[in-house]
């Protein structure tokens, strides 16, 4: 006999109100439950019990990163490595270094607008929307190409010898600003395409972040086992603080808090200095092999992306972590873009998936 053969506890299903009453009445006197019919006193239980379930679904927090979408690269092999955007056109570049390729994804439209071809690795993207140029580092040829306009034509470039990596752009004077080779970071003027900086470092500066309050430069020196800053004014390393490990790369500034984010590969964790003399504020245990780290100010949150496949949510206060999203292995490079509150993470191909950016909407 089935709930729908007994009328009776459905005439109570709709408030719910009656089950629990009845239930707990039956707690009380369980000679009542003997006393009912049998369907009725099954049902009240089945229902009930759905009641309870859904009540723990709907008291689960919301994970604070909600999967929106994916957009296909297509026949995109190897490594993914750092990404760009163009915003007023709504353009993600994406460094597809295996590839030797930068797919132009128009994210309005979720899909491969254009492909630059003809790369030599590439690993660092930089736009500057003053002169519509998107700077593209080679690891391959040490070389930084330019490509201009809405057709992303060929622009020239520098070559700054080997390992070309990390690019930043500086949004008030339009300068960029790339590591490279053994030790180097050198400063771009787009309007001459020229030199105005060439700073020799200790070893080669991986992740590296540029602070707008205080005109700084940090940079992360694996091989030197220092994070150095450098002063903008004066051009030249004004600091350096030791640290005692070699596995970091990925930077995030928290200038709000005053905060330097980077993140280990090894131990896996997330550590957090001040901006103001490198002394440790918090350590804490995140996911593996990190390439890229964000800071959420609005929701005061740091998001560290790593190629174990996942994603990890921090407060950016107390560092306590919120959530461990999953993605895919090898999806270790993201960009989170505050200005259309969306966080992207490139995923590399994966048996019977294939090179995709995962589009990622914080909540709430």
């Amino acid at each position: 006999m089935s709930c729908r053969d007994c009328p009776a506890a459905w005439a109570h299903a709709p408030g719910l109100g009656p089950i629990s009453s009845s239930l707990d009445k039956m707690a009380r006197s369980p000679s009542q439950l003997m006393s009912m019919p049998r369907c009725y006193a099954a049902c009240l239980i089945a229902l009930a019990a759905a009641s309870l379930a859904m009540d723990r679904l709907s008291a689960q927090p919301e994970e604070p990163l909600q999967l929106e979408g994916k957009i296909p690269l297509g026949e995109v092999s190897g490594r993914i490595d750092h990404m760009a955007i163009d915003l007023p056109r709504r353009r993600l570049f994406v460094a597809e270094l295996g590839n030797d390729s930068v797919a132009v994804v128009d994210v309005n439209e979720r899909r491969v607008q254009h492909v630059i071809a003809g790369l030599k690795r590439p690993q660092g993207l930089g736009y500057v929307p003053s002169s519509d140029t998107l700077f593209v580092a080679n690891a391959g040829d040490g070389s930084v190409r330019l490509f201009r306009g809405p057709d992303y034509a060929a622009a020239g470039g520098l070559d700054l010898g080997e390992d070309a990596d990390n690019i930043r752009v500086d949004p008030v004077s339009n300068r960029v600003f790339v590591g490279y080779g053994n030790g180097g970071l050198v400063e771009i003027d787009p309007a001459t395409n020229g030199k105005i900086l060439d700073l020799p470092l200790p070893a080669h500066p991986e992740g590296f972040q540029l602070a707008r309050s205080v005109r700084r430069i940090f940079v992360n020196i694996p091989k030197a086992r220092m994070i150095a800053v450098i002063d903008r004014f004066a051009g030249k390393h004004s600091a350096s603080w030791p640290i005692d490990n070699e596995s970091f790369f990925p930077m995030a500034l928290d200038e709000p808090s005053r905060r330097v984010l980077i993140a280990f590969r090894n131990p896996a964790r997330l550590g957090v200095f001040s901006m103001e003399d490198g002394s440790n504020i918090a350590n804490v245990d995140a996911c593996g092999d990190s390439d890229d780290v964000s800071v959420d100010a609005k929701r005061r949150r740091a998001y560290v992306i790593c190629g174990d496949g996942y994603v990890d949510v921090f407060e950016a206060d107390a560092y306590r972590r919120l959530a461990h999203i999953p993605t895919i292995t090898g999806a270790r490079t993201a960009l989170f873009v505050p200005e259309i509150d969306r966080l992207f993470v490139a995923a590399r191909a994966n048996p019977g998936d294939s090179a995709a950016i995962w589009i990622f909407r914080p909540t709430p």
